[in-house]
């Protein structure tokens, strides 16, 4: 098998399990060579060609796919949020003082309290605590709780007066910040020292493996980190350490092909686009997000619009131009309008072509009618969303009805994206919700509005091969295990495989081979697959001590 001669180049085979390869729907095996899949194929026939210069991994019956690529995520966002004060539990402003007062005793004097997860909404009486409670609570410290979206906070007397707040946009005195306040207050909640910020980020970026993620898209931006931050998330790429591909991506406005030249040459760094948490609008949580209509509970509010139509319109002319990804961060109707907008404007003055050419991306669009994602189908934009926001807010009841009413019954329309043409690629938007793939992949099939259900390989590939799609990653046959492909794949132990599909009007699921369609794991037995094993380019990123036991 290795007959090339080069030292130290690894042989595995895995064997005695299920290989998600469309090559061989029934495949039980796989060989890996160096960094590549050299051989997928049955039981018997790897019986045939094992030896003893290979490596052998006995799956016993578990699952070989693919490795996961999560489209958006913040990586020292997510690492703060974990070694953080976690709030998704609390459910009264009482509660959240407690868990402060709490964090405060454990923590060296001076040492801020940092943590993530609020939401108001699901509270019982949705009142925030006040400025100074919150300072009281801390003992005086700095203090920035982050709400889920991440799109507002709360914060102290003391994390006011050191962020500057007075006069901000964004701030009227309470502990609630939001809009430019809010950026103020994050930024100054952030000020690390670069081994803490290397810190955080490994540990997100073990975790991601540890869940099966061989790739994550870094949405960085200046109103949620400096330059800094992004590079030292894309040395990691290089560092010699098995971790996870960082997919770079910095959201700065451009004006013009000279501006963003200079902001490439500024980075330093080679970047995917400007692009990903660049912002037309805020989050429907916050309630900054742009709509038409009023928020059903806030009469007269519509939330805010970052960027004019015509500054989105020169961004996507200039990225065009570049050949280079632009995008936005887009999540109201009335934001979604703007941003195709936009892109009408910037296809008139650089051509459709070259619009489309560029493959732009817009992160979230949550809210999309049948006109809006025919323009973004005709424009060829990536979808990138987050399909677990569904699963979390589209309940009877939660967040999004209490803001939106009826509207709340079309959002995330995954189905209509794709029968429309629309690439969809998924993420979790961590540490917004967590690094769990399959609870994504469950929550497209399991969509509280059952005509935007999907089946799940249709969203296992929009959470896997779609997501090096939308990078404008450059092998085919990233995301795909078929012999020549990168060898950058997961290993699960699984209760169940079969073929699920979202339609109720047919069979639900399915195990006869002869539909030839590679099985995925069961999703409906109560319980996720459990990861034995991450592999990027043949390296070992991740390894449960059960795989070779």
């Amino acid at each position: 098998m290795n007959d090339s001669g080069m030292p130290g180049r690894k042989v595995t085979m895995y064997r005695n399990g299920s290989v998600y390869s469309a090559a061989d729907p029934f495949a039980t095996a796989m060989v890996v060579d160096g960094g590549t899949v050299a051989w997928i194929g049955s039981e018997q026939a790897a019986s045939s060609i094992a030896d003893s210069s290979m490596e052998i991994i006995d799956l016993r019956g578990a699952l070989l796919a693919p490795g996961f690529v999560d489209s958006h995520v913040r990586l020292t966002e997510t690492g703060i949020a974990a070694a953080g004060l976690r709030l998704e539990g609390v459910r009264s402003a009482t509660e959240l003082l407690d868990a402060v007062a709490a964090a405060a005793a454990s923590l060296a004097p001076g040492d801020p309290v940092l943590g993530h997860g609020w939401d108001e909404s699901a509270w019982n009486v949705p009142d925030l605590p006040g400025l100074e409670e919150l300072g009281n609570a801390a003992g005086g410290r700095r203090v920035y709780l982050s709400r889920i979206d991440v799109h507002s906070a709360l914060v102290s007397d003391a994390l006011a007066a050191d962020a500057g707040l007075n006069g901000v946009d964004g701030w009227n005195g309470t502990a609630h910040v939001v809009r430019e306040a809010h950026t103020a207050a994050r930024l100054a909640a952030r000020r690390l020292p670069e081994s803490e910020r290397r810190r955080y980020q490994e540990a997100a970026l073990r975790e991601a493996a540890a869940n099966g993620y061989v790739a994550m898209a870094e949405m960085a931006a200046p109103h949620i980190c400096g330059m800094d931050d992004l590079r030292s998330s894309v040395s990691w790429n290089s560092s010699g350490t098995a971790l996870p591909e960082i997919l770079p991506y910095w959201g700065q406005l451009a004006a013009s092909e000279t501006e963003a030249r200079s902001i490439l040459d500024e980075l330093g760094i080679p970047v995917l686009g400007l692009a990903g948490d660049l912002n037309i609008d805020g989050s429907l949580g916050s309630r900054t997000a742009a709509l038409k209509e009023d928020y059903s509970d806030a009469p007269g509010h519509r939330g805010n619009l970052y960027l004019s139509v015509d500054d989105a319109a020169r961004h996507l002319a200039a990225c065009s131009s570049l050949g280079l990804q632009a995008g936005f961060h887009v999540i109201g109707d009335a934001g979604l309008a703007a941003a195709l907008d936009a892109l009408d404007i910037a296809a008139a003055e650089v051509g459709e072509q070259r619009v489309r050419a560029a493959g732009h991306r817009f992160e979230h669009v949550e809210m999309a009618d049948a006109h809006a994602i025919s323009r973004l189908a005709k424009h060829a934009v990536t979808v990138s969303a987050q399909p677990v926001f569904d699963a979390e807010w589209g309940t009877d009841g939660g967040m999004y009805e209490q803001r939106l009413g009826a509207r709340s019954k079309t959002m995330n329309p995954f189905a209509s994206c794709y029968s429309a043409g629309v690439p969809l690629a998924f993420g979790s938007d961590s540490p917004v919700t967590p690094l769990r793939p399959w609870a994504s992949v469950r929550a497209c099939l399991e969509h509280n509005n059952p005509a935007e259900r999907i089946s799940a390989r249709a969203a296992f590939l929009g959470h896997t091969r779609a997501g090096w799609r939308a990078s404008k990653a450059r092998n085919p046959l990233l995301g795909q295990l078929v012999p020549g492909a990168p060898a950058s794949f997961a290993v699960w132990e699984v209760e169940e495989l079969m073929v699920q599909v979202a339609d109720s009007r047919v069979q639900s699921w399915s195990t006869d081979p002869r539909a030839r369609t590679p099985l995925l794991p069961a999703l409906d037995t109560g319980s996720d697959p459990v990861c034995l094993q991450t592999v990027r380019d043949g390296q070992e990123l991740f390894a449960a001590e059960s795989l070779r036991a």
